[in-house]
């Protein structure tokens, strides 16, 4: 069964940071596009970050460029999200996403399969 699950999310300081997890089973994330979006209440969803399937390239919204961090463990079939400087505005469900489209540059736009989100909370 194609599944996504995040973990790693909870409530932190200003400043401080997080490691999001996002574990892949039925399938290989090497194979597939991944990605890191986030939905805070009254929002849209936003595309955070993503991971190649071709070289592992990542690509990063500018509101998250040198604070956020992606990447990917293929032994662990899992992708991470390593959140540096969280500020009040990061406070949002964050879900991971998965694509099996072959692209060497990565999007933040349509991603096929959906985890189910972990909450993130920034407060002093």
């Amino acid at each position: 069964q194609f599944q996504l699950v995040e973990s790693g999310g909870g409530l932190v300081q200003p400043g401080g940071s997080l490691r999001l997890s996002c574990v892949g089973s039925g399938f290989n994330i090497d194979y597939y596009l991944i990605a890191w979006f986030r939905q805070a209440p009254g929002k849209e969803r936003e595309g955070l970050a993503c991971i190649n399937n071709v070289d592992g390239a990542a690509n990063y919204a500018s509101s998250v460029k040198g604070r956020f961090t992606i990447s990917k463990d293929s032994a662990k079939n899992t992708v991470y999200l390593q959140m540096n400087n969280l500020k009040p505005e990061d406070t949002a469900v964050y879900h991971c996403a998965a694509d099996p489209t072959v692209a060497r540059v990565c999007g933040l736009e349509d991603y096929e399969y959906w985890g189910q989100g972990t909450r993130v909370a920034v407060s002093p």
